[in-house]
């Protein structure tokens, strides 16, 4: 009885300054692994030519992303931007993968120049 006060102090802190934040992300974290399905669905949508911000509206934010270079190492490139995203099919099969790839013709005017599906 006597530990028992301090221990409800103690839990208390942490609630308010969110000692607790890491089970809440994971559980977060879980919930939006669910809700994938819609934008998986939503990705017979792609057209060439979107935009960086109508991919993002679209699919909501990648799970990975990567740029290459592409030309002499003289000249500046605008290379290719990849955004990569993930869902799994179900607890027995693989991860399923968009990997979208962005061209730019300018400087930060990135457009979507191809899209492809690929499995683990």
């Amino acid at each position: 009885m006597r530990f028992l006060l301090p221990a409800m102090l103690v839990a208390a802190l942490l609630a308010a300054t969110g000692g607790f934040s890491l089970a809440v992300a994971q559980g977060a974290r879980a919930v939006a692994g669910a809700s994938r399905a819609a934008p998986e669905r939503a990705a017979v949508d792609l057209k060439q030519g979107m935009t960086l911000e109508e991919v993002r509206e679209l699919l909501g934010k990648p799970w990975r992303t990567a740029m290459t270079s592409a030309g002499s190492s003289g000249a500046p490139s605008q290379g290719t931007l990849r955004w990569t995203y993930t869902w799994a099919a179900s607890a027995s099969a693989s991860d399923r993968n968009l990997n979208i790839d962005f061209t730019a013709k300018a400087p930060e005017q990135w457009t979507v120049g191809s899209w492809s599906w690929s499995s683990y």
